[in-house]
């Protein structure tokens, strides 16, 4: 970090099954990893740090939209020890002005992304012709921002002053389904697929999420940000990404990894 002038902390285990396995890792990479960065970005005097939190640190929605002053809930160690990382990043802001930003994306999919997660799953069982896509949970919601989108969402809030010492949402105000959003990629790719629920892939009952959908009127007020893709587009964009032979080869979809 020497003669960095602003910091994107995005390193961490996101997993969250694998977070069930092996929870010391979530807090030496996710907690002290984070403090890490901060006593670095307090030493250096960097002129801002912006700290990637998750819509897992709200657990289940309390009310819909989930705005910035929702109630913190770990329903896994993963989310555990994202509220702890922020709440560091708090503490630096507030014990010495460490200029911090603690952004907080909802679920970002696009090109590029790990089969850990639920998008990226079903299109590569799809293109890869399974005759039944394998699942966890089809009745938890979602709120999808593409990739691009995210990453215009950072850069806004790096060049907002007003942005340093508060925690924000990068959302899009709308839910979709994980079945509704297995439907439409099946109709898109192989409407012959039926979906198969699998007991590995669900999470345990009081863990689950199941309900995520995120107010972005801070991040709209603060930087003037708005999401540029519906979930059609992005979803569009994604699939012709996975569709180059190069980009699929990569994936092994008959695997399910924690």
């Amino acid at each position: 970090m020497q003669g960095c002038d602003v910091v994107f902390h995005l390193a961490a285990l996101i997993a969250i099954p694998f977070s069930y396995h092996s929870p010391d890792s979530y807090v030496d990479t996710n907690i002290k990893g984070t403090l890490n960065v901060l006593q670095a970005a307090k030493k250096l005097n960097v002129e801002r740090v912006l700290v990637t939190s998750t819509s897992e640190v709200y657990g289940t929605a309390q009310y819909a939209p989930i705005d910035e002053k929702h109630p913190f809930q770990g329903q896994s160690p993963y989310s555990a020890t994202k509220i702890g990382a922020d709440r560091l990043a708090e503490s630096f802001y507030r014990s010495f002005q460490t200029p911090v930003t603690i952004v907080r994306p909802f679920n970002t999919y696009g090109p590029r992304q790990s089969a850990r997660a639920v998008i990226p799953t079903i299109i590569t069982q799809l293109l890869l012709g399974a005759k039944e896509l394998k699942l966890g949970s089809l009745t938890p919601t979602r709120d999808f921002n593409y990739v691009k989108d995210t990453a215009q969402g950072f850069i806004a809030l790096a060049s907002s002053d007003a942005a340093v010492g508060q925690e924000v949402n990068i959302a899009t105000n709308s839910e979709v389904s994980v079945g509704d959003i297995a439907k439409v990629l099946i109709d898109e790719l192989n409407p012959d697929v039926k979906i198969v629920t699998e007991d590995d892939r669900l999470r345990p009952d009081a863990s689950e999420v199941f309900r995520l959908i995120g107010d972005n009127t801070l991040i709209k007020s603060l930087t003037g940000w708005a999401p540029e893709y519906d979930l059609r587009r992005g979803l569009q964009d994604t699939i012709q990404w996975f569709k180059e032979p190069e980009n699929l080869s990569r994936y092994k979809a008959w695997l399910y990894n924690i």
